[in-house]
Order: C-alpha cells, then sequence, then structure tokens
C-alpha cells in the first residue's frame, strides 16, 4: 500500500475506533464484536509500523481506552490500568514467549496464567485497610468515581484483614466486577417478567450497573468481583504475582481459583485449552486467559509500552459468533407445546458446526431484536445449545420484509394458541402430534407408568409407522404391529406388549404424573390422587377446590383446569380411563399430613452427596413431606451443599438462607427420625 492510500485507510480506522470506543466504554453500547474490534485496532497497529510518519499523538494506539462519562466525579488512578496485547492465534503467544526469554533468559520466565474474566474493570483504594475510593477504568488513566455503587457489592471487602498479614497503609488495586451466568439469566427473566429491556450479555449488565447513579440499583444486581493485580503499594515486599494472590486472599479479597503457573509455552497452552474446554460449565464469562510474567522484578526490567505491558498477554478463545442471513423465520411447536419461532439461516460455520437455523425463542425476543426474513444477523453458539441470534446488524440501504407474527392457531394441530407470559403454547397436549412423542415417552417413564421398552427410539418409531397417533392408542397395539418395526423379534415384541398391559392396572398418582399436567410433578400427583382419590373427582374439580390441596397455589392450579378443560386434553383423558384401572390411593391417617417430619420446608441441593444421589435426596425429603427446589429464594429454608457447589451456595449466603454442609444434612435427618432413609 503507498502512503497516501495508507493516510486514507489510517485515518478512516481512527474515525472507526474512535467510535466504537465511545460506544463500548462510554454509552456500554457496543455495536460490534470484540474479535472485530481486535481486527480493526490490529490493522492500525500494522499500517503505523510500516509508515512511521502516520504516527500521531491522538491516535487510538496511543491511548488506553475512551472517555469517562459526565455524572460521576473524575478519578485520576493511582497507576495506569492498561490493556492487554492480545491475539487467538498461538502463533502470537510463542512471539510472546521469545522476547520475554530474550531479555530475560530462560531461568527468568516463568508465567502465572489467569482467566481473562469477561466483566467491568475497576481500581479500588484502601488506606489504612479501609476501602476510601473505587472507580471505573476509563481512559486507563482517569476514571469515573462511583465509590458508592462498588461498596453495595457483598464481595468487596469494605475494611481488610490484616490479622495474618499486615496490610500496607496504601495499596490500589484491579479487580473484575461481573455477573454470573446463572444469576444474569435470572436477571433477564425477572426484566422480562416485568416488561423490560433484558440485557445483551453479563458484562453490559455488569458495567451498567456500576454506572448507575442511585446506588440502590447497583445493589439490586447481582454483582461479584474478582482481584488480580495490585496497581500501586506503599511498603509491600513481593516478588512473585502467586505472592500477590496469596496476599489478597489473606486480606480477604476474592480470587480466581483457575490460575495456575506455568513453566513454559506449552504448559501455558495446556491451561488454556482446559479452560476453552470447560468455558460452559464454569459459571462466569471468560473470553481466553491472560499470561502474566511472575517475577515482579522482571515486569520492571521489561516495561510497557503506552497501551500494554510488555509482560503480559492475553490469548483469547476462538470467537463463537458469526454473520448471516435469514431465510425464513417459522413457528415450531416443541415437545411440551410452546411455539418457537425459529430462523432458516444461509449455512455458516461457527466454531467447527455449520449451522443453518438458530432459535429466536419467543414473539417477544423477535419482537425486542426486531429480527425479520431477509435480515443479516449475528449469530452465536454456546457449547452444544442450539445457536441463538443476537442480534440484527442494520443494512441501511435494503428494504425489509414485514414484521413476523406468532400463528393463531397451532401449525400442527390447528388448535388456537394461548399466551403464558412472553410465550406462545398449544393447550392441546395430549392431541397434538408435535408434542406426542415427548408425551409419549413421559407417559411411559419410570415415575409414571414405566413400561419397560418404550424409550425414545421406540416411541419414535411407533409414530412414524402411524401405530401410534395419541396416548390411548398404546393400548391397542399388537404383537405382529411391533415385530414389524426395525430391531424388534417375536420376545421383544411380546415383552413390550405386555409391559403396556400390565401398565394399563396402575396407581392413580403415577397416571396423573403420566399425563404431563403443567406444574404437576411426582409429588404433586401424589397429593392430588390423595386428596380427590378418583380421576373423574379431579376432572370435576373447580380452581377453589385444588387449591385446598396441600402445596397447590392460584398459579399451579389454574394450569390445572387450564389443562383438564381444553377439549382434546379432556377426550383423551376419558378415552384413557375406559382403557385403564386406577387404583385408588391409600388415605393417610389422620394427622399424618401434619406429622411428617419435613412438611412445609423448602431445600435446593448444589454440589454431590456421598450419602445420597440429588435423586435420592429430593425423594427423602418430599417422602418426609418437604419440598425441593431448583432455585434458591428468600422462601428456601436449607441449601445442601455438598462437593463443588454452584452458585446456588453464593446466593443463599446473600439471602441469609441457612446453608448445611453433607454432616449438618444428615444431622438434620436424624433430628427429624429419618436416619437412615
Amino acid at each position: 500500500m503507498d502512503l497516501e492510500a495508507a493516510r486514507a485507510r489510517v485515518d478512516e480506522l481512527r474515525e472507526e475506533i474512535r467510535r466504537h470506543q465511545r460506544l463500548y466504554y462510554v454509552e456500554d453500547a457496543p455495536e460490534i464484536s470484540d474479535e472485530r474490534f481486535d481486527e480493526l485496532f490490529r490493522e492500525l497497529q500494522e499500517l503505523e509500523e510500516e509508515h512511521a510518519d502516520l504516527v500521531t499523538d491522538d491516535s487510538p494506539t496511543r491511548r488506553v481506552g475512551g472517555q469517562p462519562v459526565e455524572g460521576f466525579p473524575t478519578v485520576e488512578h493511582a497507576a495506569p490500568m492498561l490493556s492487554l496485547d492480545s491475539s487467538v492465534d498461538e502463533a502470537a503467544l510463542r512471539r510472546f514467549d521469545e522476547r520475554l526469554r530474550k531479555a530475560l533468559g530462560d531461568e527468568g520466565v516463568v508465567y502465572m496464567v489467569e482467566p481473562k474474566l469477561d466483566g467491568a474493570s475497576v481500581e479500588l483504594v484502601y488506606e489504612q485497610g479501609r476501602l476510601v475510593r473505587g472507580s471505573t477504568r476509563g481512559d486507563g488513566v482517569r476514571g469515573e468515581g462511583v465509590t458508592e455503587n462498588l461498596r453495595t457489592i457483598a464481595s468487596i471487602p469494605l475494611r481488610l484483614r490484616d490479622d495474618e498479614t499486615p496490610v500496607p497503609p496504601f495499596l490500589a488495586v484491579r479487580g473484575e466486577v461481573l455477573i454470573n451466568i446463572g444469576a444474569f439469566e435470572a436477571l433477564n427473566e425477572r426484566l422480562l417478567n416485568e416488561g423490560k429491556t433484558p440485557f445483551a450479555n453479563p458484562r453490559n449488565a455488569a458495567a451498567g450497573a456500576l454506572r448507575q447513579l442511585d446506588p440502590q440499583m447497583t445493589a439490586s444486581r447481582p454483582l461479584e468481583i474478582f482481584f488480580y493485580d495490585v496497581l500501586a503499594a506503599e511498603g509491600l515486599e513481593v516478588s512473585r504475582q502467586r505472592d500477590v494472590l496469596e496476599l489478597f486472599r489473606r486480606w480477604g479479597m476474592r480470587v480466581s481459583d483457575l490460575s495456575r503457573p506455568a513453566a513454559s509455552v506449552e504448559e501455558v497452552l495446556e491451561a488454556y485449552r482446559d479452560l476453552a474446554e470447560r468455558r460452559d460449565d464454569l459459571g462466569v464469562e471468560l473470553d481466553g486467559v491472560v499470561v502474566k510474567l511472575d517475577e515482579l522484578a522482571g515486569r520492571e526490567a521489561v516495561g510497557s509500552t503506552s497501551h500494554h505491558p510488555r509482560w503480559a498477554f492475553a490469548i483469547k478463545f476462538p470467537p463463537r459468533k458469526e454473520i448471516t442471513r435469514v431465510i425464513s423465520i417459522f413457528p415450531s411447536v416443541g415437545r411440551t407445546g410452546v411455539i418457537t419461532p425459529v430462523a432458516m439461516l444461509r449455512p455458516v460455520e461457527i466454531g467447527g458446526v455449520t449451522v443453518s437455523r438458530a432459535t429466536l425463542h419467543n414473539r417477544e425476543e423477535v419482537a425486542r431484536k426486531d429480527i425479520r426474513e431477509g435480515d443479516r444477523v449475528r449469530i452465536q453458539r454456546a457449547g452444544d445449545v442450539i445457536p441463538q441470534v443476537v442480534e440484527r446488524v442494520a443494512e441501511d440501504d435494503r428494504e425489509r420484509q414485514p414484521p413476523f407474527a406468532m400463528p393463531e392457531r397451532c401449525p400442527s394441530c390447528d388448535t388456537p394458541v394461548i399466551e403464558r407470559g412472553p410465550r406462545t403454547v398449544c393447550p392441546n397436549a395430549l392431541g397434538c402430534q408435535a408434542q406426542l412423542e415427548g408425551r409419549l415417552v413421559h407417559f411411559g417413564s419410570r415415575h409414571a407408568l414405566d413400561i419397560e421398552g418404550l424409550g425414545e427410539e421406540t416411541v419414535k418409531l411407533l409414530v412414524e409407522r402411524e401405530l401410534v397417533g395419541g396416548l390411548p392408542d398404546l393400548f391397542e397395539l399388537t404383537k405382529e404391529q411391533v415385530e414389524g418395526l426395525p430391531r424388534f423379534a417375536e420376545i421383544s415384541a411380546a415383552n413390550l406388549v405386555e409391559a403396556i398391559d400390565r401398565s394399563s392396572r396402575t396407581e392413580l398418582a403415577r397416571f396423573l404424573h403420566g399425563l404431563g399436567i403443567p406444574e404437576v410433578g411426582v409429588t404433586v400427583a401424589r397429593d392430588l390422587a390423595r386428596h380427590f382419590g378418583s380421576a373423574q373427582a379431579l376432572l370435576a374439580a373447580s380452581r377453589e377446590a385444588l387449591e385446598e390441596v396441600r402445596g397447590v397455589g392460584p398459579k399451579m392450579a389454574d394450569r390445572i383446569v387450564e389443562f383438564l378443560a381444553e377439549p382434546h386434553n379432556r377426550e383423551v383423558v376419558e378415552s384413557l380411563l375406559g382403557r385403564m384401572e386406577l387404583e385408588a390411593p391409600q388415605a393417610p391417617a389422620d394427622g399424618e399430613a401434619g406429622e411428617l417430619p419435613l412438611a412445609g420446608l423448602k431445600f435446593v441441593f448444589t454440589g454431590g452427596l456421598d450419602s445420597h444421589t440429588r435423586g435420592e435426596a429430593k425423594a427423602v425429603v418430599e417422602r418426609a413431606g418437604g419440598r425441593v427446589t431448583s432455585a434458591v429464594s428468600r422462601g428456601t429454608d436449607y441449601v445442601v451443599a455438598g462437593e463443588d457447589p454452584g452458585s446456588k451456595l453464593e446466593k443463599a449466603r446473600q439471602l441469609g438462607v441457612e446453608v448445611l454442609d453433607e454432616t449438618g444434612w444428615n444431622e438434620l435427618l436424624r433430628e427429624r427420625g429419618l436416619a437412615g432413609a
């Protein structure tokens, strides 16, 4: 490229990069991916290296970041908060390693490999061990003073512990404020239920929370922090990064347990690949790893550029987002009746997988993102999850198609659909062909009719060959019909038909659970059976009568009535009752329900237990009158934490819910007369 062409491209790149820095750092409204921004930045760096005359002091390559916004006091950092040189290319990491070894020698190069947390970077200043100031990164030299907002984060110590190691009289540290993935999903669900716009990703949610003018708004967000660097300190004698992290722990500051030392590039890459494989299960967003020189003296020796330290490098995970075009949008009926809008895409490869369709979740999500047929869109794929449309990529010169609208009738069975919150649902649960396979599998499952041999593959064959068009058809199957199916011979066909015949004589509770009534699990099905005594009595029950059943509230009562009142569902239930013999439940003794040892208590389990599997522990609780839920709330009585607990443990601590380890769990069982349960 000649000088004039390079000058024009440099001017274009600088203007575009400044705009995206403002959108990212100031307005919290990025328009492009991190990977695309890095590509633009690297192109500008390469052009300036090739044409030194084009370098100017106001170039983005000579700055650390964007400008702080108005509304908060401007705070000058104790030391520059530099960004990191980064790449997705392993060869770039090897070049970084070679430069350090050339400067320091092989013996002077040992690394700490730390997770590159995808949140909002902040500076915290402690004087005499007390938090006195906190600020956002801003432009790397100055940031926004958000001290009161940071004080609301439970994982930030307001006073450092000094019982093990003295705290320097002045200490400025760097940390990453973030929201874990589970809490982020719960936050977005709450926002949708309140009719508000959800956040695009956890990083935006964390950054936006820090910049709320009302600290109470910040406090309402589930923010966390991890500390990872000392920016400045008085009288701190420490020689290695691993010692810094250990000091943080001693002072009561949270650090990531994912950090590890590495003596070579190969060990760095081993750590990188390990985290890349585990990233979807870690509970927090990572976009790579940070490789830091462990010896602080070596850092001083190699120094920094105006943009990044020469002693650190970030190797990013491969991008999992691509841009393609929506060919069409169609409604897909799932096995539970939820109708999901699905985008058919021009095929594109993401992470080695060719993607040709992506979910649009629900009608509110389609409207919020304004996705239409013919649009260019950015899609992402996480692990084995069905790809999702992240956003529309604007095309100012292209005329758009009309907005997509969900159907008024089920595309599979033509039943009028209903709306449940943001979801569109076909209420014809037992008569809709699109839902049939899932319903049949559930009907024959272990806690329902327990039909041996009626698994997913068999059900698929029965439906495809049109031998079963609904639940009642199961009881009309003959051995000869089943023998005609692949993988079935005379004996296996006879066994399946006999298993179905045996299941026609079952307990009422199993039958009710097998119907797949919304909200009705094993415990509720048993309580309904005990309360009403027969299926006919349940069919005739009003909402008010249902609410008299232990554990059935207004919402659950509405769902049960809605399910049983739907004409197709009722027809199927009555047809089944004509083919089956249901055992009336044994009525509990007087006062039995009130005497159940865990009656009225709500439990949440997280992590593994040695004495019980998760299913066994749940069964113990439910048999004793308690309830097991999947989410921690203020109404939870106990959180039982085993080995490797997840984010539910932290949520319990935040809400003040009592936490039991496995010993405490077993002691509770003994106290309640459930020893050996």
